[in-house]
């Protein structure tokens, strides 16, 4: 039988609300961060987009396109592209926490270089763990509805490999942020002061990875609870 607090409230709900919690912290502490680092101009005298020229020059990796995106903080890289993008608040500016931006995505243009696995193992996978996230959800529900016990747990497989790309994205990320302040270090870019900044700034975006790996991992164990306690009521 399911459990439930005084005025069936389903208790697995706040596994949920925790999750979500994480997330909103997470991202609300990297646009604190970026934005605090934003209003410091570095001493190289390079914006985000030249930085970024250099670090791949001196990787010697020339087939990257440097392109701007629309938004705000959605840089990203291509692998399959060879496209660096760089966001409207990033591109042009100078400031610390632009070119530690900048570095990280030059970071994954590195790992790309030297065929990093968990970069390549993440686009191996990225098809599959995208269509296992889209049925996943809807064949658990669909489960409970007609109450078939191996629908619901093909469903729970579906999930775990959705959200594996999520946890497999965590080193990818981490290496990227290594590399970044390893290049902008040793090519003598920003000084260790800056440097300071530019690790809080990328940790503060590491970490809204771990949160939404956190949240899905919360969600996994709700829908495992779930699955015991029909079990049990069956």
């Amino acid at each position: 039988m399911y459990s439930y607090y005084p005025g069936y409230f389903d208790w697995t709900y706040l596994l949920i609300l925790i999750g979500a919690l994480l997330s909103v912290l997470a991202s609300a502490n990297v646009r604190h961060t970026f934005e605090r680092y934003a209003a410091v101009p570095a001493s190289a005298g390079l914006d985000a987009e030249g930085a970024a020229r250099f670090i791949l020059s001196k990787n010697g990796i020339g087939n990257v396109e440097i392109r701007g995106i629309p938004g705000d903080l959605t840089d990203n890289y291509v692998p399959s592209q060879k496209i660096l993008n760089l966001s409207d608040s990033t591109r042009h500016s100078g400031s610390i926490a632009a070119i530690g931006v900048a570095a990280h995505e030059c970071g994954h243009a590195i790992q790309d270089a030297v065929g990093f696995y968990p970069l390549i193992l993440t686009r191996t996978i990225s098809p599959l763990c995208a269509f296992m996230s889209r049925i996943s959800i809807p064949l658990i529900l669909f489960g409970f509805l007609i109450g078939l016990t191996p629908l619901i747990q093909f469903g729970i497989l579906a999930f775990i490999i959705a959200i594996s790309f999520q946890i497999i994205t965590l080193p990818v990320e981490f290496d990227a942020s290594r590399r970044a302040v390893k290049t902008l270090r040793e090519n003598h870019i920003l000084s260790e002061t800056e440097l300071r900044g530019v690790k809080a700034v990328l940790t503060a975006a590491a970490l809204t990875y771990v949160a939404a790996a956190a949240s899905s991992l919360l969600q996994l164990l709700r829908l495992l609870i779930l699955s015991r306690n029909r079990d049990r009521r069956d």
